[in-house]
């Protein structure tokens, strides 16, 4: 029985064979038990090589070699060889995790980290800014920046803007308490529960809106005359954001 090329090239690639393995192998499998000099007739593959792809298909296990003279080769029931197949790629790619997962604790991965760090200092953040318009996207962009946060967060709002900042403190507040990050929020709002957990509440008589993250980034947030209106602009500039709360928190005491 003769394979078509097709299907010679879609055994090369699912069994990680060369042609000529496929072909030794194929012909074998017609045969069920050959010498190589028939498996060379059969298969086209020249003799001159026909013996290092068998000895390359054994050690492979998809042949045995049955000792005699002439030397005779025998072939591996498929199921068997996709076993064999399928256990060989298991054990590479085991050992391929192991070598991801302890990559983080040689001195190439280092190295990385320090090529990294040295990247981000050349870029100017200063000059980094975007606005977002609509409530939805207003309250989606302050619960992203309150997610990121590590260290300290600083909300201000009004007494129009509290019950939205609530809502997205309530959705962020265990990832706050989780990276103890020192939670303020300044609101002039009067009457209105604040029903969330360390979170700082201060009083300001400051008709304002916005939200600061590690004294590195900073959204002010505008209302519109519809929540499709709303609005805000983001700035990440550790200098002036860092003077800006300072000055805030000072002048709110």
């Amino acid at each position: 029985m003769i394979m078509q090329n097709e299907t010679l090239n879609e055994l090369r690639q699912r069994f990680k064979l060369n042609i000529y393995e496929v072909k030794i192998w194929t012909a074998l499998l017609s045969r069920g038990i050959a010498a190589a000099s028939e498996l060379a007739d059969i298969s086209g593959v020249p003799r001159s090589r026909c013996y290092d792809v068998l000895e390359s298909l054994e050690k492979k296990g998809f042949i045995i070699m049955k000792v005699g003279k002439p030397i005779k080769y025998i072939a591996v029931q498929p199921d068997a060889v996709v076993d064999r197949v399928k256990n060989k790629l298991q054990r590479e790619a085991d050992e391929q995790i192991k070598i991801v997962e302890n990559l983080s604790e040689t001195d190439l991965f280092k190295e990385l980290e320090l090529l990294h760090k040295t990247g981000i200092k050349k870029v100017d953040i200063e000059s980094i800014t975007d606005s977002v318009v609509g409530r939805s996207n207003v309250n989606r962009f302050m619960k992203d920046m309150l997610m990121r946060a590590k260290e300290k967060a600083l909300i201000v709002t009004d007494n129009e803007g509290i019950k939205h900042k609530l809502k997205v403190l309530r959705k962020t507040n265990s990832n706050l308490i989780k990276n103890k990050v020192q939670t303020k929020l300044y609101t002039n709002a009067s009457d209105v529960k604040i029903d969330v957990n360390n979170v700082e509440v201060v009083n300001t008589n400051y008709d304002a809106r916005f939200v600061s993250v590690d004294d590195n980034e900073i959204f002010f947030i505008m209302a519109g005359a519809s929540p499709e209106y709303d609005a805000g602009v983001w700035i990440k500039s550790p200098y002036f954001v860092s003077a800006l709360t300072q000055m805030f928190e000072n002048s709110s005491r």
